[in-house]
């Protein structure tokens, strides 16, 4: 009877650790409720950006990516976008595919523009800048040494300069 007792003390307690957990992780990620303003955007590009993805301002979180799509007639990545209604987004604001850091996820930056017009909802974010491909600069990197080696790898050795013979008394 002593051992019953001292499992169910042990699995209440696993319980309200469970739920701690749940709550804290529900807290720190900032679910909210969808229902901002949708605005559109056109990549060549969106390596690493899924639905769900953060939308960052200055660093800070101010929506989500709500979906992707491809164009059939340009064969652009299509993302929808939803922002706080509070935030009103210049005409010329630029939208950037950027990086949390080497092994970090991808989120979408908007870098808000001067103009006076503001982009309309449901509107059109016309300055984008696609993802930089890691595999591909490291590619671009090896490349341009191995075509470098192959051409002499720069500037000849230089021959240590002579200096006059000194004097003799």
């Amino acid at each position: 009877m002593n051992r019953n007792a001292i499992e169910t003390i042990m699995g209440a307690v696993v319980l309200v650790v469970a739920a701690v957990f749940l709550f804290f992780a529900y807290t720190t990620t900032q679910v909210n409720a969808t229902g901002g303003t949708e605005y559109i955007a056109q990549f060549d590009r969106v390596d690493g950006l899924r639905d769900g993805s953060d939308v960052k301002i200055s660093g800070i979180k101010v929506g989500t990516v709500e979906s992707q799509t491809l164009d059939p007639r340009t064969f652009l990545a299509t993302i929808k976008i939803s922002i706080d209604p509070k935030i009103k987004l210049p005409d010329d604001s630029v939208a950037v595919v950027a990086s949390s850091g080497l092994l970090g996820d991808n989120f979408l930056s908007i870098e808000p523009g001067n103009e006076d017009e503001i982009i309309p909802p449901g509107g059109r974010i016309t300055h984008t800048q696609a993802a930089m491909s890691l595999q591909s600069l490291i590619g671009q990197v090896i490349y341009g040494a191995a075509q470098n080696k192959g051409q002499g790898g720069g500037a000849a050795p230089q021959s240590p300069q002579q200096s006059p013979a000194p004097p003799k008394p």
